[in-house]
């Protein structure tokens, strides 16, 4: 059975419940699903078969509190990612301008830099536009699983 890991970063708790709402279409697509609040290097350096990120951003496009140890150990550590192949979605609010999105952004650009493999284009949910973020998420997640099991096909 495939593994998939799901790393969350989140403040408030949104990124958690699109983590466990998408979790369920995973398991029902055949994959062993861990979800990880505390990530470490060690989850994306030994990676299972496939990752996915759920990362909220806060203050001026900050990674939350609980993911700031994971990224400090990923540029300290800087690990090679080669065998990391993830999907990510990122959390926001349109209205702080530029700096919208900006740890998913900012996530998405220093694991390519060490490697990693993104599978398929970054969600990115705006709370200005969708109230519930897993309104946005769990079609996306139905897409990304589709798109999977073709290339493995």
């Amino acid at each position: 059975m495939p593994k998939l890991t799901i790393l969350v970063g989140t403040m408030y708790g949104g990124a958690l419940d699109v983590a466990e709402q998408v979790k369920p279409l995973f398991e029902q697509a055949g994959y062993d699903v861990d979800i990880s609040e505390q990530p470490s290097v060690d989850d994306v350096s030994q990676a299972s078969d496939l990752t996915l990120f759920c990362v909220s951003t806060t203050g001026s496009g900050d990674f939350p509190g609980n993911f700031v140890p994971f990224i400090r150990s990923l540029k300290d550590q800087s690990p090679s990612l080669a065998g990391l192949r993830y999907g990510l979605i990122a959390l926001g609010d349109s209205s702080y301008g530029d700096t919208f999105c900006g740890a998913g952004r900012a996530l998405d650009e220093l694991l390519q830099d060490h490697g990693a493999h993104r599978l398929g284009e970054r969600l990115e949910i705006d709370a200005m536009e969708t109230f519930m973020a897993d309104d946005a998420a769990v079609p996306w997640v139905e897409e990304w699983i589709d798109a999977q099991k073709l290339k493995a096909a």
